[in-house]
């Protein structure tokens, strides 16, 4: 099996075009060039000893229901889960998102669910801690990049919204929809700082698929609210994915008949497709996903790798909504 480098995880259309420049923000002379590039500024961080950016604190989260879904798996420690994010609404590299997130304005925010349902609504925040019981659940996270976390998230299943909205009987997707808001998110208005990619960032599930109960609507993280590199205040979590389907910081939900649009999959659909379920089965054209770089508490000299499951170890549970289904085809 081929051996995975940071350039063959980084999509290639932003990994030439942040190269040259970020090497030489860096410091790095021309004539290293020539040799193997991380192409991310935290690994070089780490590899000179540097912490990635502490997270300004969340507030504490009550949990009104026990917690599920728990297992014995060794949790990432909290600071990899708030200081390696993919967020390129506030940059490229797995650190400036935490650097650049606090510009994201939290206060007053609304999710607004329509589309295809008997009572459309509009919910603060506010409403949605006092209409929806809070439990904790710990998951595998997954990226597309090959790399792994476990992370004890916060929130509430996606389903119970869904119902309290009341699809109809046209409802057969679910799509979201992220804030756009370019003067809090740089990324969304520098192309050069959010990727090429088309914003605001959209997703989407199979009404099925939203209606899992794995599928979670995750206010917060290791017990306290999301911090804003992480999707604040709600942001999407489908533990049988691969994590860019996991959209942060969403103000809209709308049901639908038709499939909608995602973002990564309008990019490149070779690469990113609309299920991007966990497969270790099916390669990233570039790069291999029979195995991942699991994040634990070291930095790059302290990388474990292990064998990747099907459906990201979920199989049981949701291997049936795929049934009949031809998973290399509909990846």
């Amino acid at each position: 099996m081929k051996k995975l480098t940071d350039n063959d995880i980084t999509p290639e259309a932003i990994f030439f075009l942040r190269r040259r420049t970020l090497l030489k923000q860096l410091g790095i002379s021309a004539a290293a060039l020539s040799l193997p590039a991380t192409g991310s500024a935290d690994i070089l961080s780490w590899l000179s000893g540097d912490a990635p950016a502490k997270p300004q604190p969340g507030k504490p989260i009550t949990l009104t229901r026990p917690a599920q879904y728990q297992n014995d798996l060794p949790l990432t420690p909290e600071d990899k889960v708030t200081g390696y994010n993919n967020f390129y609404e506030f940059g490229l590299d797995k650190a400036a998102p935490a650097r650049n997130a606090g510009t994201l304005k939290t206060d007053g925010w609304q999710l607004q669910i329509d589309g295809e349902v008997a009572k459309p609504l509009t919910l603060d925040m506010d409403a949605i801690f006092k209409r929806f019981a809070m439990e904790q659940r710990i998951y595998r996270l997954r990226c597309v990049e090959a790399w792994s976390m476990v992370v004890p998230w916060v929130g509430f299943s996606l389903a119970k919204l869904l119902q309290a909205a009341e699809p109809t009987s046209k409802a057969r997707f679910v799509a979201f929809q992220t804030r756009y808001a370019p003067d809090e998110m740089p990324g969304q208005k520098d192309s050069f700082i959010g990727g090429g990619l088309s914003y605001p960032y959209v997703e989407g599930l199979r009404l099925d698929e939203a209606m899992h109960p794995l599928t979670l609507l995750a206010t917060g993280v290791y017990g306290k609210t999301l911090p804003p590199q992480n999707g604040a205040p709600i942001r999407l979590i489908v533990p049988w994915k691969y994590g860019f389907k996991g959209i942060k910081s969403i103000v809209k939900i709308t049901l639908t008949s038709c499939q909608p649009p995602t973002t990564w999959n309008q990019l490149a659909p070779e690469e990113y497709g609309f299920y991007a379920n966990v497969n270790p089965h099916v390669d990233h054209p570039r790069w291999s996903q029979a195995s991942e770089r699991v994040i634990g508490s070291g930095g790059i000299l302290d990388v474990k790798r292990q064998p990747t499951l099907l459906f990201n170890g979920y199989g049981d549970q949701v291997a049936r909504l795929y049934r009949g289904m031809n998973l290399r085809e509909y990846f």
